[in-house]
């Protein structure tokens, strides 16, 4: 890969993990706070309905889209492992990569895809709902964590020259 097409994909994978990073901070810091506060079924509805929200092509380009151009700049580090920002490039990758993406499909959205089929006045509902709001919690704040680290790796890799 050319080193402005590196570049420019350092950019915008800096960009797009910031943006995930404030996104999945929100939730952490105090969207799942409110809607904890909410009762079980208006919690349960009000989730029901931004995780159908959250699928739209701003969210989902941004969130795939680094996904996407995070692994391209991983294979470019590997490929210049001797360049100054081979290891932030690498690092930010697998951040981002293992870090919120897999996280997200191994943890968030199976609570989601259970979210989705339960009727927010059922009798179990408030228990669930407890539950959901924990761990799915506690997975975002790994989610949160990882896409910063991400941003920063970029932001670093962005600060050192291409190759020596």
């Amino acid at each position: 890969m050319t080193d402005r097409l590196i570049t420019g994909l350092i950019f915008l994978s800096a960009i797009g993990s910031g943006l995930v990073a404030g996104t999945f901070f929100a939730f952490s810091t105090f969207v799942m706070t409110a809607l904890a506060r909410l009762p079980a079924a208006q919690g349960i509805a009000a989730m029901q309905s931004i995780n159908v929200a959250v699928i739209n092509p701003l969210f989902m380009g941004t969130m795939f889209g680094t996904a996407l151009a995070g692994l391209a700049l991983g294979v470019a580090a590997i490929a210049g492992w001797g360049e100054p920002r081979a290891v932030y490039l690498l690092g930010g990758g697998l951040f981002y990569l293992v870090g919120t993406v897999l996280v997200t499909m191994v943890f968030n959205v199976p609570r989601n895809d259970a979210l989705a089929g339960l009727d927010p006045n059922g009798g179990e509902a408030a228990s669930l709902w407890l539950r959901y709001v924990a761990e799915w919690t506690n997975w975002n704040h790994v989610r949160t964590v990882a896409a910063l680290a991400a941003f920063a790796a970029f932001v670093l890799a962005l600060r050192l020259p291409a190759a020596d």
